[in-house]
């Protein structure tokens, strides 16, 4: 009997389907599993690649199979679509999984470890209370607006919201006041949790030596660099600095043709939160340069000479993806720039 080379697993909550392949592509089996017997299952099987879907529970099963003495390897099921046959059922999708993995140019997911997901959880978790937070100041502004009270965006301004809510002599009628201190609770005890999330996010970066690194560069604070070392897999997966730049979707896209090469806004098609935590400390320090003024002769100062500030700090934040590759691959610290002579 000749021996299984690749096995593709479907995932799901409670029934598993997967799909054996021999080393020249055959089938090898076809089997339904239980989620009581998917460990049993692949116990029992040779040392073999497992492929997956790279979707919500991946990686705890990744890991579990992989401590099995399997090789596993999680792809985007964006890359297993096209490999899919005519219907989609379980053991189509598991055959389009194992096809996929057998393909020597298909780009995988690196599993992340325990430690990796709670600090992922961490930051997931203060964002969405973030999100939370913003849609209830902002449903309050529009509500008081509505009476004649108007502040300005932002959760420092729910101060001028509450004094005009608090007030004695308001003439806001008494079940709009009631209703606003509702928000007006919701929000400070949302404050409350976030600030203790940030206190902990400060912690974990502090802690390790590639957010200690991370740090040193300019427009990294703690959550950025705790979300480069939680989302971002080793940077010896990408060839040179502009890969990881890709993966973050801060290039160009591109629709070329015939040899002519034709480049749009950035392809957005990489991993967001960190695309959006490096465009935000970009930006910081664009407008810190625009008010304090870039060093002489700098490439941020000819940038902001006859650029937007948005563009530059777009452009900005895909140099510093660069550096982050470079500061991670040779384990130094951020070096400034030195400034050419004229």
């Amino acid at each position: 009997m000749e021996k299984v080379s690749i096995i593709g697993l479907d995932l799901a909550k409670r029934s598993f389907q997967a799909h054996g392949a021999l080393a020249d592509g055959c089938v090898a089996f076809r089997k339904k599993l239980s989620r009581e017997k998917v460990l049993g299952f692949f116990a029992e099987q040779p040392r073999c690649i497992v492929a997956m879907e790279a979707c919500g529970s991946a990686r705890h099963w990744g890991r579990a199979i992989r401590d099995l003495g399997h090789e596993v390897r999680l792809i985007p099921p964006i890359y297993v679509k096209p490999f899919v046959k005519r219907q989609k059922n379980d053991a189509a999708d598991s055959e389009a999984i194992a096809e996929a993995a057998s393909r020597p140019t298909m780009r995988f997911v690196a599993v992340k470890t325990e430690e990796q997901q709670a600090r992922a959880m961490l930051f997931r978790t203060r964002d969405l209370l973030v999100r939370q937070r913003t849609q209830l100041t902002n449903a309050l502004r529009g509500h008081l607006s509505e009476h004649g009270v108007v502040a300005a965006q932002g959760p420092a301004n729910v101060k001028v919201l509450k004094e005009a809510v608090e007030d004695q002599p308001t003439s806001l009628p008494l079940l709009v006041v009631e209703l606003a201190r509702v928000f007006l609770d919701q929000i400070e005890g949302l404050s409350k949790r976030i600030s203790e999330l940030e206190k902990v996010t400060v912690h974990q970066a502090a802690c390790g030596e590639t957010t200690r690194r991370l740090r040193t560069m300019p427009g990294v604070g703690p959550i950025t660099a705790l979300a480069i070392a939680t989302f971002a897999p080793p940077m010896d997966v990408f060839k040179r600095g502009r890969d990881f730049a890709a993966w973050l979707g801060l290039v160009p896209r591109q629709h070329s043709t015939g040899g002519k090469q034709v480049l749009g806004k950035i392809s957005k098609m990489g991993q967001r939160d960190i695309r959006r935590l490096l465009i935000i400390g970009a930006m910081a320090v664009v407008r810190s340069a625009s008010r304090k003024g870039a060093p002489e002769g700098s490439w941020l100062q000819r940038m902001l000479a006859r650029k937007p500030k948005m563009l530059v700090a777009i452009a900005l934040a895909n140099k510093m993806a660069r550096s982050v590759w470079a500061m991670l691959a040779k384990g130094e610290d951020f070096r400034i720039p030195v400034v050419a002579a004229s």
